[in-house]
């Protein structure tokens, strides 16, 4: 198989679908790999190390899409990547499809093989391949909101810890998985007052024997929704149904209600965001005002780290790379359930089930596909 690695090209996105010591595995395995030259310098990996490392470096990005089998990126496709698109490709990113349909367009008429990220779950439930960029998120958004929370940065003029005689800020996180455990350790050690709310009364008895009490949790309904948001000062949203969008669980009218310069971190955004008043940044312009509230809802947040970044999701995703160069997409699928929950497009066909409900589209099964 020839594998892929292009330089990501959407904003501000710096981090490189496969670190140096994949290329080495996949070379061992007689796998060839081509590297977009300087692919990696944003995560300060250079053209020398993937060379070093046994892969082929190429000077232009039209030369890795065509020649590579399976394409290994980051993030979804940029427009001005469809035109690589072939049938047969089979592409190995995250793709977060469920609000982007024009992408699913391209990908079903070229009849492109998509495999997602953030779909790739394993029998007892898990996410692993979206695992390591949530506990980047989950961390980044705490920090995040306090930058913002700073009256510079047009917040409220808040310090996350409060100081003796002054109380600390409150923070409420929407969604206690894996973003929202890690933006609890963050906030829990800047000194804040947290809240976590979940809709799942036994992963709220979890959290609150992991922090041995120190945060307060919540089960999750309008109201309760609703009044913790209003007198918060940093909240942030985590929630994730995979493959779906996400729910809009804070209304207008309840981000109206806020403190004026609070601040609202969507880390939800990726599929759509969980507040009503979200929409999709970049890191070059991460956050606007709505109704007295700072948003920041960059759909790409990892990127601003993408050193740690690139590294911990090549340690992720690099398994089921090789099992999908060693073995095809049809063998892999049989062989791994996980890689089969992955498939999002296939032969022209949407294969997973929340995509398809997302956007309204036919959904067929991949066994049943030719």
């Amino acid at each position: 198989m020839i594998v892929g690695v292009p330089k990501e090209i959407k904003d501000h996105e710096t981090r490189v679908g496969l670190a140096p010591s994949g290329v080495s595995h996949l070379r061992e395995a007689g796998h060839a790999v081509l590297v977009e030259a300087h692919a990696g310098e944003g995560s300060s990996i250079t053209d020398q190390e993937y060379a070093q490392a046994g892969a082929a470096i190429v000077s232009d990005a039209s030369e890795v899409w065509a020649k590579a089998g399976l394409v290994v990126k980051v993030k979804e496709p940029q427009p001005a990547e469809y035109a690589y698109f072939r049938p047969g490709l089979i592409l190995f990113t995250y793709l977060h499809l469920a609000p982007l349909p024009e992408l699913t367009d391209r990908l079903l008429a070229a009849r492109v093989s998509g495999v997602a990220y953030e779909t790739v779950r394993e029998p007892d439930g898990s996410l692993p391949l979206l695992t390591p960029m949530s506990e980047v998120a989950g961390r980044m958004s705490v920090q995040v909101g306090a930058h913002y929370l700073e009256r510079q940065n047009g917040g409220r003029g808040i310090l996350l810890a409060g100081v003796p005689g002054v109380a600390p800020a409150s923070v409420v996180i929407l969604g206690g998985g894996i973003v929202g455990t890690n933006a609890a350790k963050i906030a829990l050690g800047m000194g804040a007052r947290v809240t976590i709310i979940d809709r799942n009364l036994n992963r709220l008895r979890e959290l609150d024997d992991i922090f041995n009490g120190r945060l307060v949790t919540m089960a999750s309904n309008s109201w309760t929704i609703g009044e913790s948001v209003r007198t918060a000062d940093l909240v942030v949203g985590s929630v994730l149904i995979p493959g779906a969008s996400a729910p809009k669980l804070v209304r207008r009218q309840a981000i109206a209600a806020m403190k004026r310069g609070a601040v609202v971190v969507d880390v939800a955004i990726d599929q759509g965001g969980c507040f009503e008043t979200s929409h999709a940044t970049t890191h070059t312009d991460p956050a606007y005002m709505l109704d007295g509230v700072l948003h920041y809802c960059v759909s790409n947040m990892p990127a601003a780290v993408p050193h740690t970044s690139t590294f911990a999701l090549t340690n992720a995703t690099f398994p089921y790379l090789l099992d999908l160069a060693n073995q095809g997409l049809r063998e892999a699928c049989d062989r791994h359930p996980a890689i089969l929950q992955g498939v999002n497009t296939y032969n022209g066909f949407v294969t997973h089930r929340g995509v398809a409900q997302s956007q309204g589209r036919e959904w067929r099964q991949f066994a049943s596909l030719e």
